[in-house]
Order: structure tokens, then sequence, then C-alpha cells
């Protein structure tokens, strides 16, 4: 029962919050608070949420949707609405019981219809029971229903605002328009105070200072079209300037598209669209004397939505991938993701050769990477004077490349094999037979690699054959258009020998850079560069092979964590503190380690491992460092955060930057990394590494020193 009611409570936080698509416990309280300003409506809106709670849970519904209140927002806008509309008498509560029990229902229905879309659902149901209702109690019939008679209900009604109203109703000596600001916030829970519209003001900009910036910016724009249109002579209803208006450009503008100066625009863009759909409507349902409530909120985004989704490839105005409930989180990690989730943007291509290797032919290239066939590389061995063979170099087994081994850049099947082709003597060419002794390897649909001018009967595999990556396919030869021993390599979206070639990163390898980190990932090496696979240290790769099952126990200052790591719906791995509720998610692509992302208690054990650990590459190699970046909404500088969230659509000026690399040490194995922003160092720490498992970690940030130790429970 314990853990049940903090639960309940928190799935009641949330229903408040979620009307604003928030999970913010503090906006959610306000929200809540407010409501009881008419008592009525405050306890007809909480009975209804806790109805819809009881209801979800008692037909065995997702708890996750329970808990988030997905399932019971229109059921809180149901009975603020009625216990706005109408009169408490004996009837009241039959019938808001029986709306609240449909209004659930069809929250559930058209969850799943236009879940399937990928679609929200918004307020649809709510004003979908609300006007049947509205049409009972308005009907021959009477269904025990008094509805009162206010300012509010003449406005929803009849779909413009009075000045004199406005000025007439000044709770606070403010300035109109700002006051017209709160009055239409708080026209949102069916309210008419200034005093609630500054009081959800407060919770809207903890909450976000993205969306409390689109409400203010769909607020000012909808006054001036007004203004410009005099489409509403005396003022647009306060309510549908908060509901319809001020909502639509927080809803596009910050929730369903990652933030941009382009969802700005868009939002600004569907202000007259909105002002065309309340006409619209409230022509047509006057005829039944329906309101028309937030119905063109609900459709424009809809509308909207449907539309970007159709779209195959979309490359600006993204949709949200996965939804935080906040914008800022939303923004800052979709860049972050955007900026260091290559294992998730590109399939792996490794290297198809060992050792170290000349780029002899980069991308358009000046001898044959050309036009549809540019992007293609060609590569050799050379000695320490950029010699590509030993004397005298007649033949092509005096080239230091030629028989050496050919392998898989990655898994796949194998499409393609030509194998006959007899090597050319140095100097000459085979332009009729163009490729030479060729194999093609699908790795996905659309993606192919060939690797060409192999030896004659070297290749190790047949069409159909499934390979691993690192497997070997043949030896470096010299068919084809060769004049000399070298290895052409080629990425393409068809099987075909001879298909145009497109530009893909290799996955990781190292160069003879002295000017910048040797380690590069996911780039195309240019014409010149000595490449090679990077060396994995072994000890360091077991310390952080973390497989579903694996346990450890993290102490510091007295506290003690269980870590254990588990993988999700979508098979993605990540670690979890039962006792904080933190979860770290990981990717381990075999050459490095790190993280995706964070959720949970920032004063977590594992989130100072997070931090420590957030990009660790298996090297022995002090010189190569791994680089990365975090997000943004880990900075701890707070004012300075919420200043960027203002801006951060359009301009980021917060940068955290991350490095660790390899120590040698006497004993073990060290990992050194550090955090800095603007070149100055907020973290530094050290991880720990011996007999191929973790130790512990060191850290220190902020003025806290940390230093864990790791005990691992169970390794299988």
């Amino acid at each position: 029962m314990k853990q049940r009611i903090p639960a309940f409570i928190k799935a009641i936080i949330n229903t408040y919050s979620v009307l604003f698509f928030s999970q913010n416990r503090v906006l959610g309280v306000i929200l809540l608070l407010v409501t009881f300003f008419n008592i009525q409506v405050g306890l007809s809106g909480l009975a209804c949420v806790i109805f819809s709670l009881f209801i979800a849970r008692a037909m065995g519904y997702q708890r996750v949707n329970t808990r988030m209140g997905i399932y019971s927002y229109n059921a809180l806008l149901l009975g603020i609405a009625m216990g706005t509309f109408y009169n408490v008498n004996a009837l009241f509560f039959l019938w808001l019981a029986v709306a609240c029990l449909i209004v659930v229902i069809a929250t559930i229905i058209l969850t799943k219809r236009l879940g399937r879309s990928g679609l929200p659902v918004l307020s649809l149901p709510f004003i979908l029971t609300f006007w049947v209702v509205l049409l009972a109690a308005n009907s021959i019939f009477n269904t025990g229903l008094h509805q009162k008679s206010s300012y509010l209900l003449e406005e929803i009604y009849n779909g413009q605002g009075s000045l004199a109203g406005v000025q007439g109703y000044l709770a606070l000596k403010l300035p109109f328009y700002l006051n017209l600001f709160f009055r239409s916030l708080s026209a949102v829970l069916f309210q008419n105070n200034t005093l609630i519209g500054m009081l959800m003001s407060i919770g809207l900009l903890i909450h976000s200072r993205i969306t409390f910036s689109l409400l203010v910016i769909g607020f000012i724009a909808s006054c001036t079209l007004n203004a410009i249109t005099h489409t509403y002579p005396d003022g647009i209803s306060y309510y549908h300037l908060g509901a319809n208006f001020m909502m639509t450009t927080a809803a596009i503008g910050s929730f369903f598209i990652i933030p941009s100066w382009r969802s700005y625009l868009w939002a600004l863009v569907c202000i007259p669209v909105v002002v065309m759909l309340v006409n619209a409507f409230t022509g047509i349902l006057g005829v039944y004397y329906l309101p028309v409530l937030s119905l063109p909120f609900c459709l424009v985004n809809i509308t909207l939505l449907y539309v970007l989704k159709l779209r195959k490839n979309p490359t600006q105005l993204q949709l949200a991938p996965v939804q935080h409930y906040s914008p800022e989180r939303n923004l800052y990690q979709f860049l972050n993701h955007a900026a260091r989730l290559n294992d998730f943007k590109y399939f792996g291509m490794h290297l198809p050769f060992m050792g170290s290797w000349v780029v002899s032919q980069g991308y358009n290239g000046a001898i044959t990477h050309k036009g549809d066939w540019g992007q293609a590389l060609d590569f050799v061995i050379a000695d320490d004077d950029h010699k590509t063979y030993n004397h005298p170099g007649t033949l092509p087994e005096h080239f230091y490349c030629f028989n050496k081994p050919v392998l898989a850049c990655g898994d796949g099947v194998v499409e393609n094999v030509i194998d006959h082709i007899e090597d050319n003597a140095i100097g000459q060419t085979n332009t009729k037979e163009n490729w030479g002794n060729t194999i093609v390897i699908k790795h996905a649909a659309g993606l192919f690699s060939k690797v060409s001018h192999l030896k004659k009967n070297s290749i190790k595999v047949k069409p159909g054959s499934v390979v691993k990556q690192g497997d070997l396919l043949g030896l470096c030869g010299n068919s084809g258009r060769s004049p000399e021993p070298h290895l052409h390599f080629q990425i393409q979206a068809t099987p075909y020998i001879g298909s145009k070639t497109m530009p893909y990163p290799f996955a990781y390898y190292t160069s003879n850079s002295r000017s910048t980190n040797p380690f590069h990932s996911f780039e195309i090496p240019e014409e010149g560069t000595v490449l090679s696979a990077p060396e994995v240290n072994t000890a360091i790769k077991k310390a952080f092979d973390f497989q579903p099952g694996y346990m450890a126990t993290i102490t510091a200052n007295g506290i003690t964590e269980l870590i254990e790591i588990y993988t999700d719906e979508l098979n993605q791995s990540y670690m979890y503190s039962a006792k904080t509720g933190a979860s770290a998610y990981f990717i381990n692509n075999g050459t490095l380690f790190y993280f995706t992302s964070f959720y949970g208690d920032q004063h977590s054990l594992l989130y100072y491992f997070y931090l420590a650990a957030y990009k660790i590459i298996f090297t022995g190699n002090p010189a190569i460092v791994a680089h990365d970046v975090y997000p943004d909404l880990l900075s701890n500088n707070k004012a300075k955060l919420w200043l960027q969230d203002f801006i951060a659509p359009f301009y980021r000026f917060i940068k955290l930057q991350y490095q660790s690399n390899y120590v040698p040490q006497k004993n073990g194995i060290a990992i050194q990394s550090k955090q800095t922003e603007n070149n100055k160092q907020l973290m530094d720490a050290t991880i720990n590494i011996a007999n191929n498992s973790l130790q512990g970690f060191n850290i220190r940030l902020n003025g806290i020193i940390i230093e864990a130790q790791w005990t691992t429970e169970n390794m299988y």
C-alpha cells in the first residue's frame, strides 16, 4: 500500500501538468490548486481525475499511460467544464460520473486509433463528451442539469470577447494586455482570474522557458493579427485566445516538433488558420447551441502532425523522436544525439584490411574516381619512404600489398563474386574487365560494399555466403584496371558490379596524424592518410562488457547502490539503480563504450559514473583521446541555462565538453576523464581497472569529492 499511494498521487499531479504537455510536478500542483479558486470547479475536476484513474486501472490498461495522466486529463477538463457550466444539485453528481465514464472510454478508443498513426488525441474526447452533455441538457427531456449564466460562458459560445468585460474585471491593477494575457491563460482551465493566470505563468516558467515564450508569442501575434484584420471588433475571446491560439503555438512550436526557428514560424503560420476554424465552427455549431471549445487547436495540431509524418526523408522540422515532456530536454537530447549517436545513423563499416595502409586515391581522385563513381577509395601499403614496393618493382609480388588479406568490412551476405580474371603485369591494365576480381556484400537494404582488383583464384566466399566483420574474403591483387597492386573499396546502393558509388564513413580508425587526435569516428579518410584499425585493449574492453544480468555494487561516502544491466523493448541496454530509480542508457560496439542518455536522480552514484565514463575508447594508447559533448541540460549553472533556454531554438552558448584517455599505471589500468566549459575545467575523474574488471572511480565535481568502490556481484 505504501508504494501505491505515492504512485496514485503522482498520477493525479501528472494529470494536471499534462494539460500543458508536461510532467513537472510543481506545475501540476499549481494547476491543481488554482482550480480550487472555485471550490465547485476544483472538486468536480479532482473527482473526475480520481474516478478516471480507478476506471483505467480497473479495466487493466497500461499503467505507464495511467501514471502519466494520459487516460485522465480529458476527464479533468470535463470535470472543470461541468463545474463551470452547471449548478450543483443532486443530479449533477450522477451525470458527472456518467460523463466521466464516457470520456475515459472515448479517450482509450481514440488513443488506440490515432496512436496507430502516431497522432495524439489532445482534448478531442473531452470536446465530444461535453457536447453530448450539452445536447442532453438542452433537449426537450430534462436531465436536471441547470446551466449557470456568466460572462465566461457567453464568450465561449459567441467566439469573441468584450473590451468592456475585460476592463471591468481587473482584479489587479495591471496594464490591459498583461491582464488579458493572464486571464487568457486562466481560461484554459475555464477560469476568469488574473491571479490564476499569474500563478499558472510561474508554474509554466518552472516547467519550460520555451513553452512560456511561445505562449507569449502566440498571444502577441494573435492580438496583432486581430488589430490588423479587425476580425473580432470587441477583441478575441480570452478563452479562444488561451485554449486555441496560445496553446496551438505552444504545442506546435515546442512539444510535438523539436523547437527551432522553423517550428516557431509554423506556430505563427497556424494562427490565421485557427481564426478561420474558430469562425467556421462557431457558425456551424451555433445551430445546435454548442461551443467550439478547443476543437480548432486539436484539428490544427493533428492535421499538421499527420502531414509531417507523410514525409519520407524529413531533414527539417523534426518531430520529437522520444517525448520527454519537456521542450528543453527534447531539444538538447535531440541535438546531442544527432551530433554523437552515429551507431544509430550508420551501419558500422570497418577497414577491409589488417595493419597500416595508405589512401592512394581518395574521393573524386585525379585518376579514376570521377563522376558517379567518384566516392571510392584506393588503398596500398607504403614504407617510410612512401615507396609501395621492394626493388625492383617489376612484378606484382614486389609490391607490399600484393597477396595481403582482404577482410569483410561488416556483417552481411555475399551478393556477387568474380574470381577468374588474370592479374596484370606491372604497368598494364585490363580496361575490358575494369573491376577485375570483385566481391559485393549486402549489409542492409540499399547498402552494399564492394572490393575490387583482387588476386585471381584467391576469393574464399561465394554468392549467398554469410560473412562476419573481419572474415577473410580473399587476397589483394592486380586484376582489372590496375597498373599496380592496390585495393579498391566503395559503398553502393545496388548489388551490381559497376554500380554508382555513394559517400559513406568508416566507423573507427586511427591515422598517422600528429597535429590532431589520431582516433577517427565515422569519418571518410582523405587521400594520403595512413590508417589502421584501432588496437583494442582487452582488459578495458572486458571491464566495460556489461551484458544483461550483470550486477555490481557501487559504494561511496556511506552510500551503497546496486546496479543491474537490462535491455528495453527496443533492445537498448541500460544500467538501473534500484535504490534511486536512475537509469543510464549505453552502447558498446566493441571499439568503445559510451552513454547515450541518463534519467533520474542526479545525486545517484550511477549519475557520477555516467559523468566519469561518458565515453571510453578501448585502447592502451595514451595519445588517443576520446572527445564528446554532454547534453546542455546537465549544466550546473542553472541561471545561465535558463537564459539559454529562451533562445536555445535559435542559438546555444553552453557547450559542456568531455574527454578521456588511458593513463599507464604500475598496477592495473586507469582512465582519466574531465568535463570542461569554455576551457574551464568543471570535473575530473579517474576510473580504475584491474583483473579485467572495474574496481572503482574517483570524481570531483562542484566541490564534491566521491571515491567509489565498484564490486561485481554477478558476471553472468
